[in-house]
């Protein structure tokens, strides 16, 4: 929740500076008048880098409310975040049936898309002029992000832009192949069974299968 991660947060970093708390965190309200604190954020394309390199689902969560309330108004929600992102798809032609959203960062057992959405979607974005910030925000294979360890010695390597993602019976890769003839590829596997974490070596037969075409 919000108040443990606040709180949880707060003990840590004043632990680091040599304080110790005692007691437990609750909600409450700010006095009215001059604001204790204030912090900008950073640019959007910095926190969606942070988030896809290295799967940051508290931020991913974040950014889906923060959604919700700029389109909605506040008290940002799961569902307002859900109707806006819909609402967005319909304004770019993009008809996703299938599609629940509900968490934000996919940590959801009733959350949906297919395949083949997700890599209509991926087509649309790189047709989109924000093409560089969301191409450079995925995890660079062999090199960096979740997926610096996979495929290091393969000719693939630091060819493709890969986003992980990973539940308990659940294993998925997304993203762009630049292959050997220099054209992109868009690419999408999604593994849903009891032995989803022994799918690797079949994502990685297909990214060498995509680059080598």
């Amino acid at each position: 929740s919000p108040t443990a991660y606040a709180g949880g947060l707060f003990r840590l970093l004043w632990g680091e500076l040599g304080g110790s708390i005692s007691g437990s965190t609750r909600d409450g309200v700010a006095p009215q008048g001059k604001p204790f604190g204030s912090h900008e954020s950073p640019t959007l394309s910095e926190v969606v880098r942070d988030i896809n390199k290295f799967s940051n689902n508290v931020m991913a969560r974040q950014l889906y409310l923060a959604i919700a309330a700029d389109q909605a108004g506040v008290p940002a929600t799961a569902a307002s975040g859900q109707r806006a992102i819909k609402a967005w798809l319909v304004k770019k032609g993009l008809d996703f049936p299938e599609l629940v959203m509900e968490n934000g960062a996919g940590l959801s057992r009733i959350e949906r898309i297919s395949a083949q959405s997700l890599t209509a979607l991926l087509v649309a974005a790189f047709k989109s002029p924000v093409m560089p910030e969301l191409l450079a925000s995925l995890p660079l294979i062999a090199v960096d992000g979740t997926m610096r360890r996979r495929m290091k010695s393969e000719s693939i390597a630091g060819q493709a832009h890969i986003k992980t993602g990973s539940l308990s019976d659940v294993r998925a890769i997304a993203g762009y192949v630049l292959d050997r003839n220099g054209r992109r590829q868009a690419v999408t596997m999604i593994v849903n069974h009891p032995n989803a974490q022994q799918s690797q070596a079949a994502q990685d037969a297909l990214l060498s299968w995509v680059y080598a075409r």
